[in-house]
C-alpha cells in the first residue's frame, strides 16, 4: 500500500522520537506475544494421513513423498508456480525463493527437511533453477494429482471463470496454478502426515526482503491492486516492463 508519511513526516525532538518509540514498543511485544501463541496453536493442530503414493522426478531419479523427508522427521513442500511449457518460472515464487538457500542448514539441523515442488517436467525445473542459481532441492510432480490434490492447480474452467478452491475457501485465482506452502510429518507407525498448509499472505513470512523493507519508513509502498507488481525475477531488474514474462 502507498505510504506518504515519508513525504510528510513528523519531526520532533530526540526526547519526543524516543517517548514515542518507547510507546510503540509495547504494541510490538504485545504482537511477539501473540505471534507465539499462534505458532502453538499451529504446532497443536492435527495430522491428516496422506494416503495417496505420490511419486516425484528429482535429480537423483524417482522419489516418493516420504524418501523425499531424506531420513528426518519433518518435510517443508513450497509449491512453486512452474506450469510445463513456461517460460520461466513465477516472480512471486521466484521472489520467495530467493530466501531459502541460506535458510537451509538451520533447518535441516532441526530435523526439518525442504523439497520445491512443480508440475513442469524436471528439465524446465533444472533450466530455470541454473539460471536462478538455487541450490535448494526441487522436484517435478508432472503427470501426477499433487498439485491439484493440495489445491495450487486448477482446471481451464476454474481459470476461465476465474474462481476456485483456494487458500480453504472459493476464491479468486489468477492462473492455472497459485502458490502455496505445506508441512508434513512421519509418524510414529512410519505414516506421512499433513500437518500444515498456507496460501496467499500467508506465505508473507517467508520474505524476509518484506520483513527488512516493512522496517522503513516506506514500507512496501506497494500498488494495492497488484501489491507485488514491482518484483522481477533477480537477474531482471533494470529491465523494461515490457521485456519480462507474465508469470
Amino acid at each position: 500500500m502507498k505510504n506518504n508519511s515519508f513525504e510528510n513526516p513528523t519531526l520532533v525532538s530526540p526526547e519526543k522520537w524516543l517517548a514515542a518509540r518507547r510507546e510503540f514498543l509495547r504494541e510490538e511485544k504485545e504482537f511477539s506475544k501473540l505471534r507465539d501463541r499462534l505458532a502453538e496453536k499451529r504446532r497443536a493442530l492435527p495430522w491428516a494421513r496422506v494416503d495417496q503414493a505420490y511419486t516425484f522426478d528429482s535429480p537423483a531419479g524417482r522419489a516418493t513423498l516420504a524418501e523425499l523427508f531424506e531420513g528426518r522427521s519433518q518435510l517443508i513442500v513450497y509449491h512453486f508456480m512452474l506450469a510445463p511449457g513456461w517460460e520461466e518460472g513465477c516472480r512471486g515464487c521466484s521472489f520467495v525463493s530467493d530466501h531459502f538457500d541460506g535458510a537451509l542448514a538451520h533447518v535441516n539441523a532441526r530435523d526439518t527437511s525442504f523439497v520445491a515442488v512443480s508440475s513442469a517436467p524436471l528439465a524446465e525445473i533444472e533450466r530455470f533453477k541454473a539460471r536462478m542459481g538455487w541450490k535448494f532441492n526441487w522436484v517435478s510432480s508432472h503427470g501426477t494429482t499433487f498439485n491439484r490434490d493440495f489445491r495450487v492447480a486448477f482446471t481451464p474452467a476454474e481459470v476461465e471463470i476465474g474462481l476456485a478452491d483456494y487458500n480453504f475457501g472459493m476464491n479468486e485465482i489468477g492462473a492455472e496454478e497459485m502458490p502455496g506452502l505445506s508441512v508434513f510429518a512421519r509418524g510414529a507407525d512410519g505414516g506421512v502426515y499433513r500437518t500444515y498448509s498456507t496460501y496467499s499472505r500467508g506465505l508473507d513470512l517467508l520474505i524476509n526482503a518484506y520483513n527488512l523493507i516493512d522496517l522503513t519508513p516506506r514500507g512496501r509502498n506497494e500498488d494495492s491492486e497488484a501489491p507485488m507488481k514491482w518484483v522481477r525475477l533477480h537477474d531482471s531488474y533494470g529491465q523494461p516492463a515490457d521485456a519480462l514474462a507474465t508469470h
